[in-house]
């Protein structure tokens, strides 16, 4: 059965502690506490550098058994190098302990600047990179270069499953036709992002799965979400789901500490 998994994006935010953390809650149980009241996570320190196995799998241990986190790629294969020249990139971020997750490794998230346009050719050829299963990205992280040190790296799945991809674009050039049309052909899932109205909100699917980021309903990364826009988000993600597919929907709006809440919020209302 097609499920719906809601939670954050990131779980250390010290404006969080004595709001949504209890007071007085270890910095290290931050992500058990969160776990225990969501069903998902995405991990975006991974954006800022090449984390280690070992973190991975601390992360892996914190969570239950049906946890899932979603891991999002890095800058500099998205907004440095702008999915251009990747290959050694790609094979270090695989390397970098991603597969130590194992069965709870969800989507892969990338997220373009805004002043990335449209080029079909370009996100053909990075699309055409991407590892499919488990496998195919152990075997990607086989190739990467000197830039990880042996004891940072991890070219092993322990179990072969399918690795699914998002893409969040921010230009308004992938709000067409053509653009959703590559990402369907490659199943890359377009992300439904909302922004405030700042990025395009594209809501029409191009994968087998859904994949949404809330970044604030009024005010980037910093309002937070009414009940009737959380009853609104709800009955679209009902609607997903009951067409067969996965949702994954993680709370961007961090800023003023509305994001855990909201996430606990429309986790109530999909339980009712």
């Amino acid at each position: 059965m097609a499920r719906v998994r809601i939670g954050i994006s990131g779980w250390r935010y010290a404006g969080w502690r004595g709001d949504f953390y209890p007071k007085g809650l270890r910095q290290a149980d931050e992500l058990h506490y969160a776990a225990d009241h969501m069903g998902s996570v995405e991990i975006n320190g991974s954006f800022y550098s090449l984390q280690r196995p070992s973190s991975y799998r601390a992360w892996r241990e914190q969570t239950p058994d049906d946890f899932v986190f979603a891991v999002k790629g890095g800058r500099f294969i998205t907004h440095m190098k702008k999915l251009v020249g990747v290959e050694a990139p790609l094979a270090n971020f695989f390397a970098s302990g991603v597969l130590a997750l194992g069965p709870k490794l969800g989507p892969v998230l990338w997220q373009l600047p805004e002043r990335v346009a449209f080029d079909a050719d370009k996100l053909s050829a990075f699309f055409d990179l991407l590892p499919r299963t488990t496998a195919q990205a152990a075997e990607l992280a086989t190739h990467h270069d000197d830039k990880l040190a042996e004891d940072r790296v991890l070219t092993a799945a322990e179990v072969d499953l399918p690795v699914r991809h998002a893409l969040e674009p921010r230009h308004r050039s992938f709000d067409t036709p053509e653009a959703h049309a590559l990402l369907a052909a490659h199943d890359v899932c377009m992300v439904v992002a909302d922004s405030a109205g700042k990025w395009p909100a594209m809501r029409d699917g191009t994968s087998d799965f859904r994949y949404v980021r809330l970044h604030g309903a009024t005010e980037l990364y910093a309002s937070g979400y009414t009940p009737e826009a959380l009853d609104h988000w709800a009955g679209l993600c009902r609607q997903w789901r009951d067409e067969g597919h996965d949702v994954y929907v993680y709370f961007d709006n961090d800023a003023k500490g509305h994001a855990p809440h909201d996430a606990v919020s429309l986790i109530e209302r999909m339980d009712a």
